[in-house]
C-alpha cells in the first residue's frame, strides 16, 4: 500500500497536478494548519477541492486533526526550537490527538499527504508518513 506526500511550494499547477496523476493518487489528503492563505494560489481549500476533481476525478480530506499545532510550528518558524525539537513535540501531539484513531486506513491506499514545504526533509508530512508507516501494516511512503 504506497501512501504519497507532497508540498505545492515551487511547483506551478502543470507539475503538480502531473505528479498526482501520474503516481494515481486517489485522493489527497490536506494536512495544513491553514488551508485558505491568500500564498497557497490554485491550493487553497476550496478551489484545491475543486481542481483535484475537475482535473484529475482526485478527492480531497482536509485533515486537520495531522496539522501542527499553531504554537509549535510558530516556534520552529521562528528559529526558538530546533528540528529535532520540532519533530519530538509534533510525534507526540499525533498520539496525544489519536490521529491514527481518526483516519480510515482505507483512503491512505493511493492517497497523498499534502503540506506547503518543497521537499519532506524537514516538513510534517514526513512525521506524520512515518508515523502511520509505524501503525499501518504494509504501508510504504512515497515523497512525490
Amino acid at each position: 500500500m504506497k501512501l504519497f506526500t507532497i508540498g505545492f511550494t515551487k511547483k506551478d499547477a502543470k507539475t503538480f497536478f502531473g505528479l498526482l496523476i501520474k503516481n494515481n493518487v486517489k485522493i489527497l489528503i490536506d494536512i495544513r494548519l491553514n488551508n485558505h492563505s491568500q500564498l497557497a494560489g490554485f491550493s487553497k481549500g476550496n478551489d484545491l477541492d475543486y481542481f483535484l476533481k475537475a482535473i484529475a476525478g482526485i478527492d480531497y480530506f482536509y485533515f486537520i486533526q495531522a496539522a501542527p499545532e499553531e504554537s509549535l510550528l510558530k516556534k520552529w518558524q521562528k528559529g526558538e526550537i530546533s528540528w529535532p525539537e520540532y519533530e519530538g513535540a509534533y510525534k507526540e501531539m499525533l498520539v496525544k490527538r489519536n490521529v491514527i484513531g481518526k483516519i480510515d486506513a482505507k483512503i491512505l491506499e493511493n492517497g497523498c499527504l499534502l503540506c506547503s514545504e518543497p521537499t519532506a526533509e524537514q516538513c510534517h508530512r514526513r512525521l506524520l508518513g512515518e508515523y502511520l508507516m509505524d501503525k499501518v501494516p504494509g504501508l510504504e511512503i512515497v515523497h512525490i
